[in-house]
């Protein structure tokens, strides 16, 4: 194996632009490619078009995942490397898509060198990674975590339900469990993607191994009290959902200083007052909070801690205060082999790297589950993500997509 072979950096260019104007939204300059949505479908498309116009096969399983391979019907286990391509509301071009198209440069580069391998490459384009409707819907399938029950009752904070989300795309939610693969059919999982952090660029280094993924949970709070007229009720005998709101993100620091750890999140993201309108006191409050770290025991004292401290303040502003978990990620080491076989590479080529967790979830959190698995990251400029203005060098670009190749390649040639 010769690390003088490289990916294509112009090719993955040109793939990643190609791909960042398939709901491009020019106001915001963001994308959105949200779960099963006609743009995210149309990106489905599309890569499949690509692997085959390279003379790989591809398809779209029932789950909605985008599989191209370089050997259709092969019996040998394969070498598994992937990401997702949905997006959140206003994205950015790098976060899940690079770790897709660094795969698919990856299976043009074994195919060109003429080299024969001992186990083929598989890239994997998984759906709903974002966690529109909770969790992460296609690699979920792929691993067998899925169940009835979820697909019929699961939806999004808009209360649209992923089974017709589904159904709009000629997809039956149903079916998504047949898109289960037998774990023997994986030797290994690769997964290259953007730190979406800082770390990595305040110390300089341009790779992140990961050794573990932090676990994460979902609530949709609801936090009801009683609208009433903003000029004539007295402030003492308001039940004001809002304020009980703003108490409990106050109450957020110290519910990680005594419970969490230095890896610990907690994010109020989305927030619905209603009835949303000026001269009304707000009646409800709905919102999201998502938690995380990379123990699964602290994981659970945040949320027995955030729970304690929402039924508290409900009692002090006279409100009701109800929550629906939409999902729990427990948090996932990555493999001793994978994680050596990329430090060996990285030693090999002179890059250095730091071994890290990460806070994001990450597909690759479930594939850890049923074969040898490891992540690697590249710096993002300004620690930002989830944000149009996401950006990666693509001399990092570059440099992570050769990692990832010559850690394929050691795979898939039976030398790991």
């Amino acid at each position: 194996m010769s690390h003088k072979m490289q990916t294509n950096l112009s090719r993955l260019q040109n793939d990643l632009l190609e791909l960042s104007h398939i709901g491009y939204d020019l106001e915001s300059k963001g994308i959105f490619r949200l779960g099963f949505t006609p743009a995210d479908m149309q990106a489905r498309q599309w890569l499949i078009k690509k692997f085959e116009d390279e003379g790989f096969s591809a398809h779209m399983d029932s789950a909605g995942n985008v599989i191209g391979s370089m050997q259709a019907n092969c019996d040998k286990p394969v070498i598994a490397i992937g990401s997702h391509i949905d997006s959140v509301p206003a994205g950015g071009m790098f976060d899940g898509t690079l770790g897709v198209l660094a795969g698919l440069e990856c299976m043009r580069v074994l195919r060109d060198s003429g080299q024969t391998y001992q186990y083929p490459l598989e890239v994997y384009a998984f759906a709903e990674e974002e966690g529109r409707f909770g969790g992460m819907m296609g690699v979920q399938a792929i691993t067998g975590e899925l169940t009835p029950d979820w697909l019929e009752t699961a939806h999004d904070a808009s209360h649209i339900y992923l089974k017709d989300e589904m159904a709009s795309c000629g997809l039956n939610a149903v079916e998504a469990l047949n898109a289960r693969v037998d774990p023997t059919h994986f030797r290994a999982f690769l997964e290259l993607h953007i730190e979406q952090g800082p770390v990595l660029e305040r110390i300089g280094k341009p790779i992140g191994v990961v050794e573990a993924i932090s676990g994460v949970y979902k609530w949709l709070v609801r936090l009801i009290g009683k609208a009433n007229h903003a000029g004539t009720a007295p402030m003492d005998m308001r039940s004001d959902a809002f304020m009980g709101l703003a108490d409990f993100a106050h109450e957020i620091p110290r519910i990680i200083n005594e419970e969490g750890s230095d890896k610990s999140r907690l994010t109020v993201g989305r927030v619905e007052l209603k009835p949303g309108y000026a001269h009304t006191v707000p009646g409800e409050a709905e919102f999201t909070l998502v938690g995380r770290d990379t123990d699964p025991q602290t994981m659970r004292n945040l949320a027995d801690a955030c729970r304690r401290v929402l039924s508290s303040i409900a009692r002090k502003h006279n409100l009701m205060f109800e929550f629906e978990q939409m999902s729990w990620l427990e948090p996932q080491a990555m493999s001793n082999e994978v994680i050596q076989a990329f430090c060996h590479q990285a030693d090999h080529m002179g890059l250095a790297y730091q071994v890290m967790p990460s806070g994001a979830g990450h597909d690759a959190q479930y594939m850890a589950k049923i074969t040898p698995t490891g992540m690697i990251f590249v710096p993002s400029v300004g620690g930002i993500s989830h944000a149009p203005d996401e950006w990666t060098h693509w001399q990092d670009v570059h440099t992570g997509a050769n990692l990832l190749l010559q850690t394929a390649m050691a795979f898939a040639s039976g030398k790991k």
